[in-house]
């Protein structure tokens, strides 16, 4: 069994909303509540969910790029959310970012190999040789010419820029690397090449993913694990073939019947379950689950008491009352 590598417990990461100009009691948005994850070595798992859930927060409070409230982060045995100085610095090298727009992640004023060189010129020691020939291997291994090093962005098409970011996010060498929708601004073509990149990357250089996507095809060709997110809470959390063909919460089962599919003859069987509604305050959020004013099964305790995250056999986790 591969060890975890990034354990995440209790996260929350909140933000204070201005209401007014009185001195009246602080209001606050939980983008994060208290969620709890692992992510296994080598392997890649997936938060999906739909705009405003909190994934793409959550992943940056992972990387430290916005500050959590409470929780831990632990890597290495060692907690990120506590470290600062040259540890913190050590941290960042561990721990890279592909970010989701490769029109505007990319510094348009700096050359392509001194984009891939920046992590390596503010986080590592090594010499000006190595870091040059670091550079060079990169651009072969993510699919671009030695040529090419010299361009610009703007002189690169869409998915060469993700290379690109993508090159950028391996020059240190990291242990993890957090994936922020990086094909969600590319044409489907493109998307495929993108995505097989990354899987070759991962065999390669046993690179360890968390994934963030809206896209359930995509997340189906990358995981190996998902956790569904829904307003700031992880709903189900299971193993890639689980969820896929055993989705347990409502929620989970109404975003699954929305994928489309060519297959005809599964289109056929497919019903599509409709979310009524919309989703509950972010502030004012009720005491209990919190998709209960959706749900199509909810009962009255789904009103009164928030459900609990709980394994119901073989790891699949659901936080649902009714499971």
């Amino acid at each position: 069994m591969p060890k975890t590598l990034l354990d995440v417990d209790g996260l929350t990461v909140r933000f204070e909303v201005k209401r007014g100009s009185g001195w009246g009691k602080k209001s606050y948005l939980y983008a994060v509540d208290d969620i709890s994850f692992e992510v296994k070595q080598g392997e890649t798992l997936s938060i999906v969910g739909e705009s405003g859930s909190g994934k793409t927060t959550a992943a940056l409070a992972v990387a430290r790029l916005v500050p959590a409230h409470s929780g831990t982060v632990m890597l290495d045995d060692g907690n990120v959310l506590e470290k600062q100085g040259e540890d913190l610095r050590q941290t960042r090298q561990k721990v890279q970012f592909i970010f989701q727009d490769p029109y505007s992640s990319l510094n348009p004023r700096k050359r392509a190999d001194s984009i891939v060189r920046e992590p390596l010129d503010n986080l590592s020691e090594k010499s000006e040789d190595e870091k040059t020939t670091i550079v060079a291997e990169l651009f072969e291994a993510v699919g671009l010419r030695p040529e090419q090093m010299k361009l610009f962005p703007h002189q690169f098409s869409g998915g060469q820029r993700q290379r690109i970011g993508i090159a950028r996010a391996l020059a240190t060498q990291p242990e993890l690397i957090i994936c922020d929708e990086p094909v969600s601004a590319l044409d489907v073509a493109v998307q495929a090449q993108i995505l097989n990149l990354l899987r070759k990357l991962q065999r390669e250089y046993n690179l360890t993913y968390l994934f963030i996507s809206h896209d359930l095809g995509v997340v189906q060709h990358m995981s190996d694990a998902i956790a569904v997110m829904y307003m700031g809470k992880i709903v189900e959390h299971a193993d890639r073939i689980s969820l896929f063909t055993s989705p347990r919460h409502p929620y989970t089962q109404a975003l699954l019947s929305a994928v489309p599919t060519v297959d005809r003859t599964q289109r056929a069987k497919q019903k599509r379950i409709l979310i009524p509604g919309d989703p509950p305050d972010p502030i004012n959020l009720p005491k209990g689950c919190r998709f209960a004013n959706r749900c199509p099964i909810a009962e009255a305790q789904c009103s009164q008491t928030e459900p609990e995250l709980k394994d119901v056999g073989q790891g699949h986790k659901v936080a649902c009352h009714l499971v």
